[in-house]
């Protein structure tokens, strides 16, 4: 995967997907729901993801889709309840 995963994240597999009935795509991290895909938007996806030609690319669209999720808020309620004891 080059330059994009150097740390080899994706060969873990973190991310897992389900595809309901009426077509919406629900995103899983580490078997944890982040992010649900409906509509217009569900549908680009399923073409992004079947024109994918192997599992890491298939890992690497649903890192995409679900942006930044992981970024800023950790840090935040950890320093809230030392805050205010």
């Amino acid at each position: 995967m080059g330059p994009i995963d150097k740390r080899n994240r994706l060969d873990e597999e973190p991310f897992g997907s389900r595809i309901a009935k009426n077509n919406s795509v629900f995103i899983d991290y580490q078997g944890k729901p982040i992010k649900s895909l409906k509509g217009t938007e569900a549908e680009k996806f399923l073409q992004k993801i079947n024109a994918a030609q192997d599992s890491k690319e298939v890992q690497l669209l649903l890192a995409k889709i679900t942006g930044n999720f992981k970024r800023g808020n950790e840090r935040l309620a950890s320093t809230k309840n030392k805050r205010f004891p």
